[in-house]
């Protein structure tokens, strides 16, 4: 069965890695320059870097359809600079999984796919996808809905460790992003991890460093750009957190799910 996901961040490399170790084969569409934080979690680090391990998993950057099909038979996940998906149409999925997490759907249909599955606010089960898997930090965190939607997004980040907001560095203003500290780096409070153009990027805590974007990133005001860690465990930088895989776990049961059904009728 194949697996289409669009988008290629750390959450939907999640739900790739545990979709890859069941037994699926997977393709992945990323932006040409992706925007992800958590890069050495992120398979959308093969486009421009060519090739990505995550958890032992690998992943390598496709140019086309053919390339792609080719990084399958080798038993890899293909990962293709395609921001809208295009490539849907000749690789016919089984199943489509939009992951680009935008807080609203930009273009995914019920119809794309035997079998689609959105993840976080913006879907509708039933209306533009089959079923939608929570994202929301929470007791409800990975559930699948047959039915209605995910949480509204609050525009408050999860709470780790204790934080919530402080733990996000935002960029100061427009320009181009320049990272002065590595994932894997511990930062102290007022510590500064990056710049925009001449403007300083702090920290507001103490903790590991888990994430940020790579160098030369065009900003925007306010825009996400690093993700510290107030547990400070160094393991956590380079391993799949528990909301992707609680995200996959609902992602792979409403695959299996409408699969079964499927097969019923």
């Amino acid at each position: 069965m194949l697996v289409l996901i669009k988008g290629a961040g750390d959450l939907a490399s999640g739900v790739a890695c545990r979709l890859y170790r069941s037994g699926f084969s997977v393709v992945m569409t990323d932006l040409p320059q992706p925007t992800a934080i958590r890069r050495t979690v992120s398979f959308s680090e093969a486009i421009p870097k060519g090739s990505m391990q995550v958890e032992g998993i690998s992943a390598c950057r496709a140019k086309d359809v053919s390339e792609a099909r080719r990084i399958l038979e080798a038993g890899q996940i293909p990962v293709l600079a395609d921001e809208k998906a295009e490539c849907r149409e000749a690789l016919r999925p089984d199943v489509v999984v939009d992951a680009i997490l935008a807080k609203q759907n930009l273009g995914t249909r019920l119809t794309d796919a035997p079998i689609v599955i959105g993840l976080g606010p913006g879907f509708t089960a039933g209306v533009d996808c089959h079923a939608v898997v929570e994202t929301m930090r929470g007791h409800t965190l990975g559930r699948a809905y047959y039915q209605g939607s995910a949480i509204e997004n609050t525009g408050i980040p999860g709470n780790i460790g204790g934080f919530t907001i402080e733990r996000i560095l935002r960029a100061p203003c427009a320009g181009t992003f320049r990272a002065v500290h590595a994932i894997g780096d511990l930062i102290e409070a007022n510590d500064i991890c990056a710049y925009v153009d001449e403007e300083p990027v702090r920290s507001a805590i103490r903790g590991t460093l888990r994430g940020i974007l790579p160098d030369g990133t065009p900003v925007y005001a306010g825009m996400k750009s690093g993700d510290v860690d107030p547990r400070c465990k160094l393991e956590h930088c380079f391993t799949v957190s528990d909301k992707a895989l609680s995200i996959a776990g609902g992602v792979l049961e409403a695959i299996l799910y409408f699969s079964k059904k499927q097969e019923g009728n």
